[in-house]
């Protein structure tokens, strides 16, 4: 295939993260132009290209993958759509970035990335917090030996405010829709793979979330196959922000980040000192950092270069969110093995 220069980008799905992604790709991605997108909600789909200028749109994503002009797709339709996308767009010689995660199915991860190896085309999958400058900056820490030898990891990462009970409902459970990040973020800041996990939780914010076959509150202990352990709580709320924070302790010191807020402004008078809460929500936290990432999957695309999140790279945090979830049933710690 050809590549256009710049390079041609069709987004599939038009809800609120592929708005983000197909304004980054129109406005704020050298290399990229935006030539189409596509939403079964053909509202969705004409609104986000009439504000960007994109000069077509459609209800379906087959006019984006028979376009022969489109060099690459950006996959931000729900996570049950995923797999069977990658698998179509790699056939049909498409590079693909898709939002995670890839599957809820192991056997359905398998047969996309299976299809991405056939058609050799190039694959991403959208855990943009690895482009964060604050977290990129820990692991460069830790990868230049600055700690020492990794002894523990810490991750908490809680939300402002619980998603609608509708999207808990199909989301997957918390493992699955918010954890998973963060299981990505112990791998890339670690640097070694997890080889046991152990799941508590509870219902703490919501009865509803209850209801609907969920938790809101969890604490994950990470046991890694080099030796280091780590823990990460997540909450579906605090209420002073979104609360974004890691920690690696090791043999020759510690390295951490710590919220991002509107401003560094501290006030100090006989009633406290204060300070700003931290950025509300993920689409404020992690702006530069979607950008960042499409910037480098468009760059591996014209280069020929392995994009710095895989395929495989997709794949384990499902696994891992799978064997969260069957510690937490089964009120053990579970081996990676097992799944």
């Amino acid at each position: 295939m050809t590549l256009s220069s710049p390079l041609r980008f069709g987004v599939i799905g038009a809800g609120r993260i592929g708005k983000l992604h197909a304004e980054n790709l129109a406005t704020r991605v050298p290399g990229a132009c935006l030539a189409r997108i596509a939403d079964p909600l053909v509202a969705n789909a004409r609104e986000t290209a009439a504000r960007l200028r994109v000069p077509a749109f459609s209800a379906d994503y087959h006019e984006i993958l028979s376009d022969p002009s489109i060099d690459a797709v950006a996959i931000c339709s729900s996570t049950d759509t995923h797999a069977c996308l990658i698998a179509e767009a790699a056939r049909a010689g498409k590079h693909i970035f898709c939002e995670k995660p890839i599957a809820y199915d192991l056997a359905k991860i398998d047969e996309a990335l299976c299809a991405v190896r056939e058609a050799g085309v190039q694959l991403q999958i959208g855990f943009n917090r690895r482009f964060d400058a604050n977290f990129r900056r820990v692991r460069a820490v830790v990868a230049e030996g600055g700690i020492g030898e990794p002894q523990i990891l810490r991750i908490t990462s809680r939300d402002p405010a619980p998603p609608p009970i509708e999207y808990i409902r199909v989301s997957g459970g918390i493992f699955f829709d918010m954890t998973i990040h963060d299981f990505d973020m112990a791998r890339f800041l670690v640097g070694s793979e997890v080889s046991e996990i152990f799941a508590a939780g509870a219902v703490r914010v919501d009865p509803r979330i209850g209801e609907a076959g969920d938790i809101d509150t969890a604490v994950i202990t990470l046991r890694f196959e080099n030796g280091a352990i780590g823990t990460i709580d997540n909450s579906r709320q605090a209420v002073y922000g979104y609360d974004q924070r890691v920690e690696v302790f090791g043999s020759g010191g510690m390295v951490s980040a710590q919220n991002n807020t509107p401003d560094n402004v501290t006030c100090s008078s006989a009633a406290g000192i204060q300070s700003a809460r931290p950025l509300y929500f993920f689409l404020e936290r992690y702006a530069e950092s979607f950008v960042t990432e499409m910037k480098e999957f468009v760059a591996c695309v014209q280069s020929g270069a392995q994009p710095p999140v895989t395929g495989e790279d997709g794949r384990i945090p499902v696994r891992m969110a799978m064997a969260a979830a069957r510690s937490y049933r089964e009120n053990r710690p579970v081996h990676l093995s097992e799944i």
